[in-house]
């Protein structure tokens, strides 16, 4: 299907959602308008995680006081709602292949706004870990359906400068949420988060319901059941280059994960900042990546190859990485928290470059798994965040040293999967003697 075709197809399964129809109006115009509500509508799903996870890392050093937990306790609730995105992308990606895109997500949204309601009131660190993760696992739908619906309407290039237009609108989020968050806890206490979040969920979930159609015909949905969705993720993962994009991109968000499960530390604990300076400053690194993100859609993409922007993007990422662990380690001098927040905006903003393109060059490879695919790259990437996530705080609340550490790690594996197993200039020889 042509992405005209696709995009008059998303615009029937509105009006058939909503109701309103003009008999007057342009195809080009309903076109039109179709592609601005969807990419409104996945843009707000792609922004929930960001949301439910900025939203509260400034009231995390209130929550280690209140729930008198030690700080790595309280990063188990970022690694519970991260792992609860991670497997609950692999349920409702093949449930959204076989039954749909729209059903799903809205018994997701659902789930996902009762069980942040329960984090406002958990009374122990404990439920809130459960809850946390119970809010992961709904929150999946949004994050694994978006990009399926993305799939199921763009192809290539195409793909490639939408999924870049989904980081500006999704990128808001990062750099509104701690500022949000930072105010909320001025009003309130850490559980007003929650409820804030709460809030945006609803709101949401009514968006969804009203004016997100199905994007997925009858007719290319997948039969068959867990078996069936077992053997696609098989056939998925055989697949070397998608594993290798997969890993790529999981590596990449992995090293970004590492700073923001590390920096309310770092910036407060360690260089003293406030709640509303740290907010400021991770709204000014989540601009960079918007930025970014936007420099990939609107100046490489169709320009520059998908592999030489994503290979640019992991480079200025490991570089980043290695000053940040030269800076943290002592070895240039002590360090203050301009030269630190430096290298910190310059990792944030490569990330424009490396996910986008990441996530296009997978999903290329599966047109007709595209919920399955989508949740591979989803579990994979939250995983890998999730363990990112309590090793930085590893050797304690005193040293920036191991989120340098992880971050480097991560970005020189997420190097070597794009380099070992994607293989980019054995491609485009292929492709010149017509052997791909």
């Amino acid at each position: 299907m042509t992405d005209s075709g696709r995009s008059q197809a998303v615009d029937e399964g509105i009006e058939g959602t909503t109701g309103h129809t003009s008999a007057a109006a342009q195809p080009e115009a309903r076109a039109r308008r179709a592609g601005l509500v969807v990419t409104l509508v996945l843009g707000g799903l792609t922004a929930l995680p960001p949301l439910s996870m900025d939203m509260y890392l400034p009231a995390l050093p209130e929550v280690t006081s209140a729930m008198s937990s030690p700080a790595a306790t309280i990063q188990l609730t970022l690694t519970a709602c991260l792992m609860g995105m991670a497997l609950g992308q692999l349920i409702v990606g093949p449930m959204s292949d076989r039954w749909g895109r729209r059903r799903p997500l809205l018994v997701g949204m659902v789930v996902y706004v009762l069980a942040t309601a329960a984090c406002a009131v958990a009374p122990t660190v404990e439920l809130l870990i459960g809850f946390r993760l119970a809010q992961g696992l709904a929150g999946a739908a949004g994050i694994v359906i978006a990009r399926a619906v993305v799939r199921d309407m763009y192809e290539g290039v195409a793909m490639a400068r939408f999924f870049s237009t989904l980081m500006l609108i999704s990128g808001v989020a990062p750099v509104v949420a701690p500022l949000i968050g930072g105010q909320v806890l001025r009003l309130t206490d850490w559980r007003g988060v929650f409820v804030v979040l709460t809030v945006i969920g609803v709101a949401l979930t009514v968006v969804v319901w009203r004016w997100l159609g199905e994007t997925l015909p009858p007719a290319r949905r997948q039969d068959g059941g867990l078996g069936q969705a077992l053997r696609t993720m098989r056939g998925l993962l055989a697949d070397r280059v998608f594993t290798g994009y997969m890993l790529s991109g999981g590596f990449a968000f992995a090293a970004l994960f590492a700073y923001i499960s590390a920096s309310p530390f770092v910036v407060q604990d360690i260089y003293g900042a406030s709640p509303q300076t740290f907010s400021l400053l991770f709204g000014l690194n989540s601009i960079g990546l918007v930025v970014a993100g936007q420099i990939n859609g609107k100046v490489l993409v169709g320009r520059v190859s998908l592999d030489k922007a994503l290979a640019v993007g992991l480079a200025v990422i490991t570089l980043a990485s290695a000053a940040l662990l030269l800076m943290t380690s002592g070895v240039l001098g002590k360090a203050g928290l301009v030269p630190v927040s430096g290298g910190l905006f310059v990792l944030m903003s490569a990330m424009g470059l490396a996910m986008p393109n990441t996530n296009a060059q997978a999903l290329m490879r599966s047109r007709d798994a595209a919920g399955s695919a989508s949740a591979l790259l989803g579990t994979s990437t939250f995983l890998l965040g999730a363990i990112a996530s309590p090793l930085v705080g590893i050797a304690g609340e005193h040293t920036a040293v191991p989120m340098a550490l992880v971050q480097l790690g991560c970005a020189l594996a997420a190097v070597v999967c794009f380099v070992g197993l994607c293989r980019p200039w054995r491609r485009r020889e292929a492709d010149a003697f017509g052997t791909a």
